[in-house]
């Protein structure tokens, strides 16, 4: 979404270019929603839609069909029949995004708790290692 932000802005003002919002396909990790609408709020955007994850989508994919094609009445294709709806509703409502940096980004994974740091990682790696050479010692 960041690299998106960075091309929208770079022809935002010579070809009237804009981002819409954000839209998150569910990939069922810890605290996946706020994540992507803190992102899009420092992007100066909003989170237009969350998919969730729904395993009909393979199912569907397997038959060379789409969602709505395969099963019609199911929750998933509600999801992207009110995605649709919000994406026309949400026409013309565009901002020029405001892209942050990696630096920035890899504190919004940190606070989220998607990157540990390196300390922590270190820390797993030390508790990992003692672990072995106690298991070695026994």
């Amino acid at each position: 979404a960041n690299n998106i932000a960075k091309g929208i802005l770079k022809y935002a003002h010579s070809g009237g270019v804009r981002l819409g919002g954000l839209i998150c396909n569910e990939r069922q990790t810890d605290r996946e929603y706020d994540l992507a609408d803190a992102l899009a709020k420092r992007l100066n955007s909003k989170l237009v839609h969350f998919v969730p994850r729904d395993n009909i989508v393979q199912h569907a994919e397997l038959r060379k069909q789409t969602v709505i094609q395969y099963a019609p009445d199911s929750k998933q294709a509600a999801e992207y029949r009110t995605l649709a709806q919000k994406v026309h509703a949400n026409s013309g409502q565009g901002t020029i995004p405001t892209p942050i940096t990696m630096e920035e980004l890899e504190d919004m994974l940190l606070e989220f708790g998607i990157m540990k740091s390196d300390e922590q990682a270190l820390a797993e790696l030390a508790a990992k290692e003692a672990k072995a050479a106690a298991a070695v010692q026994a």
